[in-house]
């Protein structure tokens, strides 16, 4: 009997719904919830997979512990382990003082996880050393609302997208990012022929290309080019100056600054034309203007000036608070809103109060019962492993996070893990990067067993249900902390140094489901800009996911903040905020020549622990590489698919380039996702800058300089291989360092039978041992006694060998591994082989040949674009040669037409290979 449960996507802060369809307490199946109203029932390729990652191949499942640092971890019970970390921990902070410890957290736990976390350190610990991931994706966005409307709070909802007649995207490839906003986008611009988009972004992004105007700035100007709109929008008369009057402070001095910013002058600082400059202010300034910005505004040493010269433009027009109007902050995760609204973060406190404000402490501390919270600001994400490199942090509880793959300056990061004197990691996967320092690792749930609530970038609360229970003896992460609370909590009242009120008798922690943590986070909302106090499980479950605020005796939540001109400000007014340009952390020069951007792939997801185990997720982007432009490839004497090294002081990476008409000359860009789990290197983070915005404490992750150099890398080698589980991938991962160039990743689809196909790739200077490839071959099952096509040329160092067995549903003869080494020209045509099963006795006959392409006159399939239905590059390309429109391979091929991901490309390649007509 098949089981329904409605929850959410566990990716991006879209917040999309899903159904999780469960059998025998196994999930099966997901769909869109057509009733969600942040995505009516479409997902994203990542989202519509995710019940292929429900499985127990990279699951921890039983707590393990070790006593000693050169010691391996060995299973442990959960007693065992909690009284060893409630013991720990006590003498830590006996000896030390509550500043010794520290918690870093996630912006995909849920609401209810982030309450106890956070009561947890400043309620009964008395540190503030609480911070959480989404420091290093959203707290640049937090400071902004917060220094221009007053709080943390985003004023307009997805609802506007329908409405507007300007959308103003900065910073964000959506296409990428926020697919399913750009779906809606996608609706709104065939509904409303006025709709103009531009696009903000130094890269021609897919996003960028769907716009009207791409205005691609040089990295990090984007103060500049705010400004130069605003002088624009003041010599043109598109400020609405008695909205400015009524409403706002600080315009004067403001308007003395942005005097500066003319366009020519705008234009030299960004790199884009004056005229662009000009049109971009005309169709703001005329409104309906919506703006949605994410990781290029937040992710900088000024991104708090960026945020809030962005909201500039809206208070200066009068934009916002009106349909189809505001400033939207697009949030990287799934709960970052809602680990800001119970004060997740070393600066804040439950309710979007201030850690700085003695009344705000004061209320806390009443709803908490206890004496006091400690006012001193806690430790942020950087400041935090810092502090443990140098010792004044002793123990760090890492939880739903991966700061191993995820922190800038990598291996400083990687120093202060190997330095603490405990590392606890609890985490639902026991195989990222974090893992392998911990000294303890705790199970917890995840995504399809958790039961709280969620809140995404519209501020809509949705109410998670679990579909089925956590495996083996994983625990919720809610649940942990209680547990570990009341142990530490008697521990600490022994020694007298619990900070309950006076005739405090009860635990802080009487909790024994997530709906009474709820309940709690609830009261702590009283009276707050983001009162949910009319909201319960219960009414979510009836009416669906809800908007904040949603005060007692509502019976809707409120889609727009600020319509009445009232901001969360003493007098009720929107600050303007006077901001000048300044540049990025890192300036290239003679020895670093060019500039490093990152962002987001279409179908991969952070560190890639969950993503990383669904082979069809690797389809669009198999692998690592530099993207380049031609230019600076030819000037390097660098080819399409070279392999190089890209370094700067801070490190190095090994990886292929690859041509790419998306990067200007003197950029380049490399996608944050890989990590060591899936390459020999830390990836693009080790060389990013620990530099962090002054205010927000958010680093700089987006932009470094970097050199380029050629590797000369003769010896190659391809494998390839049929898993039925993840385990052979993780062995294998375990040998990329002995290459001076690896990869490791999956390709094709999962069945029923297997788990799709493990591919590694790797390079070096000369033929490693023979017995390290003999290791490779023993570890996939490629040995002597299986059915293999072999051929070895000692000479020239070339062996080859091809697994062939039976087809297990047709007994057909199937290529199920290839092991090239010494020579790997098949390569490609030979995992198309694999993927489609096909393997005729003509291709047998040539399956060892030194060929570039297939015999028989056919080809490679290229790269997959739509990941749904498995179509390729080259047959929509053939199809488009053909005739046919957008419409046309829809109807054909299918491509796009189910979850939409793959349209944006779809459109590109039609411009780029339709039929040109041409005309006398």
């Amino acid at each position: 009997m098949i089981k329904q449960t409605k929850s959410t996507c566990c990716y991006c802060g879209v917040g999309c719904g899903v159904i999780i369809h469960s059998e025998n307490d196994i999930i099966v199946d997901v769909k869109g919830d057509p009733d969600h109203p942040a995505n009516f029932g479409r997902l994203c390729t990542k989202g519509a997979t995710l019940h292929l990652t429900a499985k127990l191949d990279n699951r921890l499942l039983y707590p393990e512990m070790r006593l000693t640092r050169d010691a391996i971890r060995k299973r442990v019970s959960w007693d065992d382990s909690l009284d060893y970390l409630t013991e720990k921990f006590a003498q830590t902070i006996e000896k030390h003082g509550p500043d010794a410890v520290a918690f870093y957290i996630s912006g995909q736990l849920l609401t209810e996880d982030y309450y106890v976390f956070n009561k947890l350190a400043k309620g009964l610990i008395g540190t503030n050393n609480v911070d959480t991931n989404s420091r290093l994706c959203m707290s640049s966005a937090v400071t902004g609302y917060k220094a221009t409307l007053g709080a943390d709070a985003p004023p307009a909802c997805y609802e506007d997208i329908d409405h507007t007649d300007c959308l103003f995207i900065a910073g964000s490839n959506t296409v990428f990012a926020h697919p399913i906003i750009f779906r809606r986008i996608e609706d709104a611009r065939t509904k409303n022929p006025n709709l103009k988009i531009i696009v903000v972004d130094p890269r021609r992004t897919d996003t960028a290309q769907a716009a009207d105007l791409h205005l691609a700035i040089l990295p990090g100007t984007d103060v500049a080019l705010f400004n130069g709109m605003l002088h624009v929008m003041l010599w043109e008369g598109l400020l609405d100056m008695a909205y400015i009057n009524a409403h706002t402070n600080g315009f004067a001095e403001l308007k003395e600054t942005i005097r500066e910013y003319t366009p020519k002058m705008v234009a030299d600082i960004c790199g884009v034309k004056e005229a662009d400059i000009i049109t971009a202010a005309k169709w703001f300034g005329k409104g309906p203007s919506l703006s949605m910005y994410c990781q290029g505004l937040n992710q900088s040493i000024h991104g708090t000036d960026k945020n809030a010269a962005l909201i500039n433009l809206h208070l200066a027009t009068g934009q916002i608070g009106k349909l189809g109007a505001g400033p939207l902050s697009l949030t990287g995760q799934p709960n970052a809103m809602g680990g800001r609204e119970v004060g997740g973060m070393a600066n804040l406190l439950s309710g979007h109060r201030d850690m700085d404000n003695a009344e705000h402490r004061a209320e806390v501390a009443k709803l908490w019962n206890v004496e006091s919270v400690p006012e001193t600001p806690g430790k942020t994400a950087v400041e935090m492993f810092d502090a443990i490199k140098d010792g004044s942090i002793k123990a760090i509880w890492i939880a739903c996070t991966n700061p191993a793959h995820s922190m800038p300056d990598l291996n400083n990061v990687l120093l202060a893990l190997n330095k603490a004197e405990l590392v606890v990691v609890q985490d639902a996967f026991s195989n990222t990067d974090t893992c392998q320092y911990a000294d303890i690792l705790l199970p917890a749930s995840t995504w399809g067993e958790k039961e709280g609530s969620v809140t995404n970038s519209e501020r809509r609360i949705t109410h998670v249900n679990p579909a089925v229970q956590p495996p083996a003896e994983a625990r919720h992460d809610w649940e942990i902390m209680v547990d570990f609370a009341q142990r530490l909590e008697k521990r600490l009242a022994t020694n007298r140094t619990l900070g309950l009120s006076k005739g405090a008798t009860k635990t802080l922690f009487p909790y024994t489901s997530a709906e009474q943590i709820f309940n709690e986070h609830r009261e702590t909302t009283r009276g707050r800009d983001l009162d949910i106090t009319g909201l319960s499980y219960a009414l979510l479950d009836e009416q669906g996911p809800q908007q904040w605020p949603f005060i007692t005796g509502d019976v809707t939540g409120k889609a727009r903040l600020y319509a009445d001109g009232m901001f969360q400000k003493p007098d009720g007014r929107a600050q303007f905020v006077n901001v000048t340009y300044k540049g990025t952390a890192d300036k290239t020069d003679a020895r670093h020549p060019l500039h490093l951007l990152t962002g987001r792939l279409r179908d991969q997801w952070h560190g890639m622990s969950r993503t990383g185990s669904v082979a069809q997720l690797f389809n669009h982007a198999e692998e690592a590489v530099i993207h380049m432009s031609a230019d600076d490839m030819t000037r390097r004497s660098i080819k399409h698919g070279d392999i190089v090294k890209v370094s700067n002081k801070r490190g190095s990476l090994v990886l292929p380039a690859q041509t790419s008409n998306e990067v200007k000359p003197s950029q380049t860009f490399i996608a944050m996702h890989w990590g060591s789990q899936f390459m020999h290197g830390l990836g693009v983070n080790a060389l990013m800058p620990a530099a962090f915005d002054k205010t927000s404490k958010q680093p700089e992750l987006k932009h470094t300089a970097i050199k380029i150099e050629k590797l000369e890398l003769p010896w190659r080698m391809t494998v390839m291989r049929t898993i039925q589980d993840l385990s052979l991938l993780q062995k294998v991962r375990v040998l990329l360092t002995n290459f001076e160039y690896a990869s490791c990743g999956l390709f094709g689809r999962a069945t029923e039978h297997h788990a799709g196909m493990l591919v590694l790739r790797a390079a070096h200077k000369a033929a490693p041992e023979a017995t390290l490839i003999a290791e490779i071959d023993a570890i996939l099952g490629m040995t002597d006694d299986m059915p293999l096509l072999n051929y070895i040329d000692a000479k020239r160092g070339v062996s080859k060998r091809i697994l062939v067995e039976n087809n297990l549903s047709n007994n057909n003869p199937e290529v199920t591994g290839v092991r090239l080494v010494g020579e790997t020209l098949a390569s490609d045509w030979l995992k198309d082989i694999m993927t489609t099963g096909e393997f005729s006795p003509e291709l047998r006959r040539w399956a060892l040949a030194p060929l570039s392409l297939p015999p028989a006159g056919q080809r490679s399939r290229g790269k997959i674009v739509c990941n749904c239905l498995d179509v390729a590059e080259n047959d929509i390309t053939d199809t488009i040669q053909l005739g046919a429109d957008l419409i046309t391979l829809q109807n054909k091929l299918k491509c796009g037409t189910e979850c939409g991901s793959c349209v944006p490309e779809l459109k590109r390649l039609v411009l780029q290979h339709g039929i040109k007509i041409h005309t006398l």
